[in-house]
């Protein structure tokens, strides 16, 4: 067959044609090539079509949403600035990997577990070459990869194998690392939750909250801020395969610095997503969005919404006398109170200028009071309507009195009321 050069009409279409091939792309598994590569399309996607939106009980204007539930959390104060069915357990699909993570990293930063650990890849655990769509790192049985590139495993490429390999590696089986993260879950106050295995898999006992999987989310930013950076990198590499962050949000906004992302037939298409803007971060949670493109797209609502409407106001620095509470049988009659740490909260735009405080002690305190203990709460509102507090908390200790002063402490208090 004899090869021909393109007609001059056809020069733009080759052309256009080489370009494309010469953009830079993220190589994926054949197993993944699909889903992420719709991931990917949101670099070129033109914005969505506009959202709704209605008015709630504080007659402000809120997103309406097509997926079964979602909240919007300011991470600072823990606030949930919005949210539908933020109580309602549901399937969380490859969320459940936060807590998996989660425990990896805990166990990194107590000295449990080392980054350069080797962690076997069991018959269990074994992706048997990614059938059925599932999410793999591509250990080879019987192999050995370190802790850091199966935590990488698990957040960047969502690893089943790496989720349970890593679970046999800490808690001596699945079973036993899936008690750690149901006492974690706890420890942590996520009552509307109850994890069944470490990846995520379909089980009628593996059940999330939107609420509980943004707690969860706080706590890794805070709590696992050395291993924080990994929820962003946007794609990795293992055994010759490359594999691209299934969050579509690290493509197209820079203000994105996380989590997860979670799909099953069961649960629909889930996304944990923190952004930090002008100092200000919030986390979202969507959770049974009808596709890739719909869970960033309501993410990207959420933010945009949020960071329109609210500002962060900072009513109390840590270690500022806010008050003096007295005391009852201690060395000292008195003891300043304040906030443990700076307290900030989100008001509704323009309105951090009209923040107030009012403080209220708690009715007794008797020495000894330790320094940190919880003497009372602050308060913040707005137009008289409260927006927030937080707990006071005793800037000194005051040590407990021999007993002749306390005697003579009760004396003068039969006489003074």
């Amino acid at each position: 067959m004899i090869s021909r050069l393109p007609s001059a009409s056809l020069l733009p279409v080759v052309i256009a044609g080489a370009l494309l091939v010469a953009v830079p792309t993220v190589a994926f598994s054949a197993q993944q090539a699909k889903p992420r590569a719709a991931a990917q399309k949101h670099k070129n996607k033109a914005a969505a079509a506009e959202p709704a939106f209605t008015t709630d009980a504080n007659g402000r204007s809120v997103p309406v949403l097509a997926n079964k539930a979602w909240v919007l959390m300011d991470y600072d104060s823990g606030q949930v600035l919005a949210s539908s069915n933020a109580d309602e357990p549901l399937p969380p699909a490859s969320l459940t990997k936060m807590m998996t993570s989660y425990l990896v990293e805990q166990g990194l930063k107590n000295g449990k577990v080392k980054p350069t650990d080797m962690v076997t890849m069991s018959e269990s655990a074994w992706c048997r070459g990614g059938k059925g769509g599932d999410s793999c790192m591509f250990v080879p049985l019987n192999t050995q990869a370190s802790v850091m590139d199966m935590l990488r495993g698990v957040v960047i490429a969502s690893g089943n194998d790496a989720s349970k390999a890593l679970a046999e590696h800490i808690g001596g089986s699945e079973a036993g690392f899936v008690a750690m993260m149901n006492a974690e879950a706890k420890k942590l106050g996520m009552t509307k939750t109850q994890f069944a295995n470490a990846a995520g898999l379909p089980d009628p006992n593996n059940k999330a909250s939107a609420r509980d999987l943004a707690v969860l989310a706080a706590a890794i930013i805070r709590n696992s801020a050395e291993y924080y950076p990994i929820y962003a990198e946007r794609e990795f590499t293992y055994n010759g395969i490359k594999q691209g962050n299934r969050n579509a949000l690290l493509y197209t906004d820079p203000t994105v610095d996380g989590l997860k992302t979670g799909h099953t037939q069961e649960a629909g298409y889930c996304l944990t997503a923190s952004a930090k803007r002008n100092g200000m971060r919030l986390i979202s949670v969507i959770m049974n969005a009808d596709s890739m493109q719909a869970r960033a797209d309501q993410t990207r609502v959420l933010f945009n919404w949020g960071y329109a409407n609210f500002e962060q106001a900072r009513p109390a620095q840590a270690g500022a006398t806010l008050t003096s509470a007295k005391v009852t049988y201690g060395v000292a009659q008195t003891v300043n109170a304040g906030v443990a740490q700076d307290w900030a909260l989100l008001v509704p735009r323009g309105e951090s200028a009209a923040v107030q405080t009012s403080v209220a002690l708690n009715p007794v305190l008797e020495a000894p009071i330790a320094k940190g203990a919880v003497v009372g709460k602050i308060v913040a509102t707005v137009n008289g309507k409260p927006v927030g507090e937080a707990p006071l908390v005793a800037l000194a200790d005051v040590e407990r009195a021999g007993f002749f002063e306390r005697l003579r402490q009760r004396v003068v208090g039969w006489f003074v009321k």
